[in-house]
Order: structure tokens, then C-alpha cells, then sequence
């Protein structure tokens, strides 16, 4: 089955590149202070061969920009981020999709931090926000199966594509792959079913635990007779652990994921039964522009 290409990790490339780049703003910084850069970051994915994008979105949330910003400039930074990556996508030398980031609302890994009260407004403003650019909704880095539930249900009657995407617990790969919130992988995909998703993805996550959940999944919508894509964007980070405090630092980025390398474990992902394959922190413009060659030539 043909393998589409997603983008990598925005942040990351930004502060690669010299963007602004700090904590807490993490990539909404440049949002702010340089959307070019953010611009630029979208065109090198598209040349590298990635044929979906994902706005710069992620850290447009009251945790990395305080309450106060996200209040008073939220819906217009989350509108830009639609804007810069739909333009990149519109003059494309060929087919990209924009893809509506919807980050967690309490903070990357942290599943305890979840609280659906407050999370629902933040969404919503990020939807209201996007709702013009975006060719489908990408929910990512959710730690849990409320999460995407609370996605579902302010999405309402929004036609769209909507893609969940679940980072995994990798402080080791023991048992079956599981949420960072504990829950199982096959609960997950169940949930995704239930919630009329079109694609179940895992992301921001060690790539070395990426093949099972595919397997697994693979399995689930197997069974249960279901069309829904199943797609992965592992990260470049060492494990996390669950105890980690979200945005109390930059992670270190591994050394040994290479293009080749991480070409290597694609081709383990599409063989589980993935077919959308793209990068998350860490994972650059030459990391796709493999992809591309791997898979596309």
C-alpha cells in the first residue's frame, strides 16, 4: 500500500535554524516574533518531499504561552499558524495537505494533567482558528483516550478528517505497548473506531516502540472491519520518563538516528501496516527527504 509522507518536528527545525526559540513558548515563539522562519520551516518539509504539513499550532496553548497571552493573542497566533502553513501548501510543486494540530492542553506526556473542564475552551479557540486553513484535524501527542474524546466532541459536526494520534509510554518495552496514561493500545484504536477517526497514528515517542502499536492496531481495525490508516512519527529523543515535567527543558536529541537509520525503522513500520510515515521532534528535513527516496522513488 502506498506510503503518504508527513512533515517532521516544527519546533525543533526552528530552533535549528536560529529561529526564536525558548522555553515556555517553545515554537509559538516564532509565531511571534518571526512567522518567516516558520514559513521556511514549512517549505523545507514540502521540499523534502512531505505531502501533508502540520500548523505550527502546538505551543499556541495557555501552558507554554501563560494565560494572559493566549487570552489576549491565541486565536490569532493559532489563525496565522493555518495561514503560513496554507499558503506553503497552495504554491507546492506538488499535492500537500494542511494538517489542523490540536496539541494536549496540559502539557506533552502528561496524562494527570488532563482536565477537560479547562481543555475545552482552549480547544475550541484553536479549532475556531484553523477551521479556514486546514484540510484535516490532527490531534496529537494525546496521552490518553479522553483526550481524543474531548477532541471529538468540540469538533461536533465538523466533516473533516479527523486523525488521533497517541504517544506511548517508552521508558522501557516491556508488555504491550500502552498510552503514557497506561491505557492499552488496542483501547486506543478501539477508541479512535467509536470516534470515527480515518487514521489512528503514534507519535513523540521513541521509534523503537512504534512497530508493535502498528502490529496491534493492525489487528484491532482488522477485526473490527475497519478502514481507518494507521500512521507513525516517532521522535529523536531518549525516554522519557513518567515522571517528566513537561517544557522544564530541552531534550537532548540521539545521535544515532541517522536518515538511514530512521529509514530503517519506516520500512519496519510500513511492513507492521502503516501508510502514513513522517518524523516528530527531532526529526528533520533529511530525515523526510530519505523517506521520500525510500518510499516514493
Amino acid at each position: 500500500m502506498a506510503i503518504t509522507l508527513l512533515d517532521g518536528g516544527t519546533g525543533r527545525e526552528l530552533a535549528r535554524m536560529g529561529a526564536p526559540f525558548r522555553q515556555p513558548e517553545w515554537s509559538a515563539l516564532a509565531l511571534i516574533e518571526a512567522p518567516d522562519a516558520v514559513t521556511r520551516v514549512h517549505e523545507a518539509f514540502v521540499q523534502a518531499g512531505a505531502e501533508v504539513i502540520s500548523t505550527n499550532s502546538y505551543a499556541v496553548v495557555p501552558f507554554h504561552l501563560g494565560e494572559a497571552v493566549f487570552a489576549e493573542r491565541g486565536h490569532a497566533l493559532a489563525s496565522l499558524a493555518g495561514r503560513l502553513a496554507r499558503e506553503v501548501a497552495n504554491r507546492a510543486p506538488h499535492p500537500v495537505q494542511v494538517a489542523g494540530a490540536l496539541p494536549p492542553i496540559g502539557g506533552s506526556y502528561r496524562a494527570d494533567q488532563f482536565n477537560a473542564e479547562t481543555a475545552r475552551p482552549v480547544l475550541q479557540t484553536l479549532v475556531d482558528a484553523l477551521a479556514p486553513y486546514v484540510d484535516h484535524w490532527q490531534a496529537e501527542t494525546l496521552s490518553a483516550i479522553e483526550e481524543a474524546e474531548l477532541v471529538r466532541d468540540v469538533l461536533g459536526e465538523d466533516v473533516r478528517p479527523l486523525w488521533l494520534s497517541f504517544t506511548l509510554y517508552d521508558e522501557d518495552s516491556l508488555g504491550p505497548p500502552r498510552l503514557r496514561s497506561g491505557q492499552q493500545v488496542d483501547d486506543a484504536v478501539r477508541a479512535a473506531i467509536r470516534l470515527k477517526a480515518t487514521a489512528v497514528l503514534f507519535n513523540c515517542s521513541q521509534p523503537e516502540v512504534m512497530a508493535e502499536a502498528v502490529t496491534v492496531a493492525r489487528t484491532v481495525i482488522d477485526k473490527a472491519g475497519s478502514d481507518l490508516h494507521v500512521g507513525v512519527y516517532a521522535n529523536a529523543f531518549p525516554p522519557q520518563r513518567s515522571d517528566a515535567e513537561a517544557n522544564a527543558g530541552l531534550d537532548d536529541i540521539r545521535s544515532d538516528l541517522t536518515e538511514e537509520g530512521y529509514t530503517r525503522f519506516a520500512r519496519a513500520w510500513q511492513r507492521a501496516g502503516a501508510t502514513l510515515i513522517g518524523g516528530c521532534c527531532g526529526i528533520g528535513p533529511e530525515h523526510i527527504g530519505a523517506l521520500h527516496r525510500a518510499f516514493k522513488q
